[in-house]
């Protein structure tokens, strides 16, 4: 993504040799990890656990993590994202709140319509990227990234108690569901065989509530981190094995971890906070103070066979089939400058 004026920009890498990322969000130590309502369905299944961002998760299963990405791109997977942090902002001041903290119109949003944000801090750095849908109930739901998980809802809780404090009427719940994301082409196929409602009305960044596979009160939000169509579904926690079973009884669905997610999301050109972008990364590229080479993401692209990153360069360098040099583990690799997403992404939209 280049922007006129810029004096960086994002650009894609097919490298020679790609740093590994994943290695760097597993080190939070093996003890006193908290566990989604899914930790014996991934046990059973094989799932084995790391640590992330506090969480005990399945990095693959019996199935190798090649396996498990082309699964994905070719059929459906499904994936336990039950850490990231779920949030309702209600009352009658609640846009008020939500555009204080995020850089994003939520005002212009239609009912159970959603949009990708950012929460800034003072100097416009990213805080954290998050997805925030004006639901038809009411309120706001908000998902936001696990490693985030107690600055963000400490900041969310400072701005609700400031604006309280000012006569607002506002206020903050944490939403104790799972959430289950069931991304891949066939996707809306598998779970249309559990929902009354038409899929075919639900585009990307739509959401709804409705009944899924028998179990009530579920919110299906047509988005994920894949690049693929799919769907990221708030369960209940005391129906999410009921509900990941269901869908695991379709030989079209098969489970996937944490590797997966990664090399898919890299594939499709979508950022990792804390890698890609962080605090001292603003929205506006111009701002950005990174130099030749930085790689922020890397991994081998089981789709295309080719190694892949993304980084920051000059905009000079910017320009699609530029040769630069990059340093990986202290040695120079050749890399080509590439347009991105990698794997073109297949968002269902109406048409």
């Amino acid at each position: 993504m280049r922007r006129a004026g810029s004096v960086v920009a994002w650009l894609g890498l097919r490298l020679q040799a790609p740093p590994s990322t994943l290695g760097r969000s597993l080190s939070c130590a093996q003890d006193a990890l908290r566990r989604t309502p899914l930790y014996d369905l991934h046990l059973a299944h094989g799932g084995k656990m790391v640590a992330f961002a506090g969480w005990s998760l399945p990095v693959q299963y019996r199935d190798s993590h090649i396996d498990s990405h082309l699964h994905t791109r070719q059929h459906c997977s499904l994936f336990d994202v039950s850490h990231m942090l779920q949030t309702k902002i209600f009352g009658c001041d609640r846009v008020k709140l939500m555009e204080s903290l995020v850089v994003g119109d939520i005002a212009e949003l239609r009912p159970n319509q959603g949009t990708l944000s950012l929460f800034t801090n003072e100097a416009g750095g990213i805080l954290d990227d998050l997805i925030v849908i004006n639901t038809s109930e009411g309120h706001l739901y908000v998902v936001s990234n696990a490693g985030c998980w107690d600055k963000d809802l400490a900041l969310m809780q400072d701005k609700v108690r400031e604006l309280q404090n000012m006569g607002n009427d506002v206020g903050l719940e944490v939403v104790d569901n799972a959430l289950l994301a069931l991304q891949g082409p066939t996707a809306a196929q598998v779970l249309q065989a559990g929902v009354t409602d038409d899929l075919r009305k639900l585009p990307f960044m739509t959401s709804a509530v409705m009944e899924v596979f028998g179990v009530s009160g579920c919110r299906v939000t047509r988005c994920g981190y894949t690049g693929e169509d799919g769907v990221e579904i708030s369960v209940p926690a005391a129906g999410a094995v009921h509900l990941a079973m269901a869908l695991l009884e379709n030989p079209e669905v098969k489970l996937a971890g944490l590797a997966a997610r990664d090399s898919l999301r890299l594939e499709a050109g979508l950022c990792l906070y804390g890698n890609d972008i962080d605090e001292h990364t603003t929205p506006v590229e111009g701002s950005l103070s990174w130099t030749l080479g930085t790689v922020t993401s890397g991994c081998p692209s089981p789709s295309l066979k080719k190694n892949v990153a993304m980084g920051y360069v000059p905009s000079q360098y910017s320009q699609p089939g530029t040769l630069v040099l990059v340093e990986v583990r202290r040695k120079r690799q050749a890399a080509v400058v590439s347009k991105m997403p990698f794997v073109p992404t297949t968002y269902y939209t109406l048409k």
